[in-house]
């Protein structure tokens, strides 16, 4: 028995090597070829393509229309996501000010859902980075600026001298 059902059930998969009197599959010498007679299950098929259901689950797409789903996301949440401690780039530990972390299935457990196939926005403000960026290269210009006349400063002292 293999578990091949959606449902976790399983279904007797019973292999018969002859005819419906009860033949066998017999070999002579030279060359022979086995062949298929009749189908009574799923054409094959290969993977097409692959998404996450709104609940979290992975489901892979065949080409011969089958649909299967095989993994399931775990979600976490806390009350408070702002005292979330920062540990890395994308590593966050949970703090007394965040609350514990809940851990769920969208849509079950959790009031959330997944979007697949979407990307996530920069949380970059372009506008604020910009006017920081010409801030610092027109200090720069004008620190070279001062460099330059402080050195037209010092020829000028050199050449009173002489």
């Amino acid at each position: 028995n293999w578990d091949i059902n959606d449902d976790g059930s399983d279904e007797t998969l019973s292999l018969a090597f002859g005819d419906e009197n009860g033949g066998s599959v017999t070999q002579y010498s030279g060359s022979t070829t086995t062949t298929v007679t009749s189908q009574d299950g799923r054409s094959s098929g290969e993977l097409a393509g692959f998404q996450f259901t709104p609940e979290g689950a992975l489901e892979l797409n065949y080409t011969n229309g089958v649909q299967d789903q095989l993994f399931q996301l775990a979600i976490g949440n806390v009350n408070n996501p702002n005292g979330l401690e920062q540990q890395g780039d994308n590593f966050f530990t949970t703090t007394s000010a965040s609350g514990d972390l809940q851990l769920g299935q969208a849509g079950r457990d959790l009031q959330t859902s997944v979007v697949s196939g979407s990307l996530e926005s920069s949380n970059v403000d372009l506008s604020k980075e910009f006017s920081d960026l010409i801030r610092a290269q027109r200090s720069y210009q004008a620190s070279a600026q001062i460099i330059t006349t402080a050195d037209e400063v010092l020829n000028q002292t050199v050449q009173l001298k002489r």
